[in-house]
């Protein structure tokens, strides 16, 4: 064979060679940022969640806190009718 086809070849290998380390690295890159923002992601969702459950417990305690005003209330105009 003539030596400008071995250089060819050679040349068209470590091209090759060069191009699969970059993909490869390119790739790990790349799976390395999807995981810290997935990380990232799901800190925000359990931190949001707690949020929702504090105010979802605040939700069910306002009209019990409502009802005990009114029982109040009315406990004070009674308390008043009965002193005329």
């Amino acid at each position: 064979m003539d030596s400008s086809i071995w250089v060819s070849i050679i040349t068209g290998g470590l091209s090759l060679a060069g191009i699969i380390i970059t993909n490869v690295s390119s790739n790990r890159k790349v799976e390395h940022q999807l995981e810290v923002h997935q990380a990232v992601t799901e800190t925000k969702l359990e931190n949001l969640t707690a949020e929702v459950r504090k105010h979802n417990d605040f939700a069910v305690k306002i009209p019990v806190l409502e009802q005990r005003i009114t029982n109040c209330e009315n406990d004070i105009k009674d308390l008043k009718s009965e002193g005329r």
